[in-house]
């Protein structure tokens, strides 16, 4: 079986590294908001080019806190992509504020931003980008709009970590950038966990105080808060492991261009695609980021196109290939934004995505013998699954 992502092999590489720090919080006893949590804070600040980051509960608080904290509320709307995970749009409606959809570049897969101007209104507070896939959106270009029509950038960094545009990280362009840390992630703890990156003091003070309970004292609340406190131990984990994380995400780059490689000629296969230096795209990832390139993707997920995406999926895993489909269904088509009107053909590029993505083992201990096998194995999954399917 070759996995999507291997976490054990991860743990096995800083075994030594991550027991004697869980160790070391087990023997100090300082559990919640321990000196870990504050290094950690420090030094993601740091790795993203922030002066500021506040660690919380997980990913999903990240976004619904840094929107509070510059007070989005109900009547406000919030431009952004309807293809990714539910949690971006969960947060803009945890505030009271409605989400507005714009379509995706179907080469990135990202917010299109040549669409976004025309989805800003009267009542648009803020653009929402999700860096998917590890994939910087087009920044240049979302951020001269945002300063244009004077609305906030809030950034969805939870799958892209280390990823920069212009040799500047992604998470540091906009008022905030919302990191998760689930296990999965290119830094990923042992549970959940997230973090707020910004540059804004006040807005660092706010998050600060909404994490634990809407309060700057203890026992003295001056607003309703939550409880999403970053847990100490995973603060110590990911200590561990940041030290690490440039490499890891080099890696991936490595094996995201070996995959291409190895896809050359497939024509079947729509493969990632990149910024270049002159905006352009080019349809295979650099192995490094030279001075001058446009974007350094850092490939959460290795994400390909096919026909017959369901087809392919299920022959993948009966022959021992992990795979997964992020996502199945755009967010405009949920049934929890059912009441928004969207019906399908609303936006076609994230539709055709949702039908045709295909997320391939990924990760940066990926053995050269384990691509060339997934390689074979999905060739002949296509194979096998030649008909051809409806509504492609």
């Amino acid at each position: 079986m070759i996995p999507l992502c291997d976490l054990r092999e991860q743990y096995r590489s800083l075994k030594a590294e991550i027991d004697e720090a869980m160790q070391r919080v087990a023997a100090e006893a300082h559990y919640i908001l321990g000196p870990n949590v504050k290094a950690l804070e420090q030094e993601i600040a740091a790795f993203c080019g922030c002066r500021f980051a506040v660690g919380v509960a997980n990913g999903t608080d990240a976004l619904h806190l840094a929107l509070r904290a510059m007070n989005i509320g109900p009547g406000d709307e919030v431009i952004t992509t309807p293809f990714t995970f539910i949690a971006t749009t969960e947060a803009i409606g945890l505030v009271g504020a409605t989400p507005v959809f714009v379509d995706i570049d179907p080469r990135t897969y990202n917010l299109d931003a040549e669409q976004i101007e025309a989805a800003i209104t009267p009542r648009t507070k803020a653009i929402l980008p999700v860096h998917l896939y590890g994939q910087p959106c087009d920044m240049e270009r979302i951020t001269a709009l945002a300063a244009k029509h004077g609305v906030a950038v809030v950034e969805d960094c939870a799958q892209a970590l280390g990823a920069s545009y212009r040799g500047q990280k992604v998470g540091s362009f906009g008022a905030a950038g919302c990191i998760s840390f689930f296990p999965s992630k290119n830094l990923g703890c042992f549970g959940d966990g997230g973090m707020v990156v910004t540059n804004d003091g006040e807005l660092y003070e706010r998050v600060e105080m909404l994490r634990r309970h809407g309060g700057k004292v203890k026992y003295y609340h001056d607003e309703l808060g939550l409880n999403s406190r970053l847990d100490e131990l995973q603060a110590a984990i990911l200590r561990v492991k940041l030290p690490h994380l440039a490499r890891a995400n080099q890696l991936r780059r490595e094996r995201a261009y070996r995959y291409n490689e190895l896809f050359a000629g497939a024509a079947e296969i729509e493969l990632p695609h990149e910024l270049g230096a002159s905006g352009a795209f080019l349809p295979q990832p650099k192995a490094s980021a030279p001075s001058g390139e446009l974007v350094a993707a850092v490939y959460h997920q290795y994400t390909v196109c096919v026909p017959n995406r369901d087809a392919v999926s299920r022959s993948l895993t009966a022959g021992g290939v992990g795979n997964a489909v992020y996502y199945p269904v755009p967010l405009h088509l949920q049934r929890v934004h059912a009441s928004r009107g969207y019906a399908p053909g609303s936006f076609p590029c994230a539709e055709r995505a949702a039908r045709r993505c295909l997320s391939l083992p990924m990760f940066p201990e990926l053995s050269d013998d384990q691509q060339q096998a997934v390689v074979r194995a999905l060739g002949a999954s296509l194979s096998a699954t030649a008909a051809p399917a409806a509504g492609v």
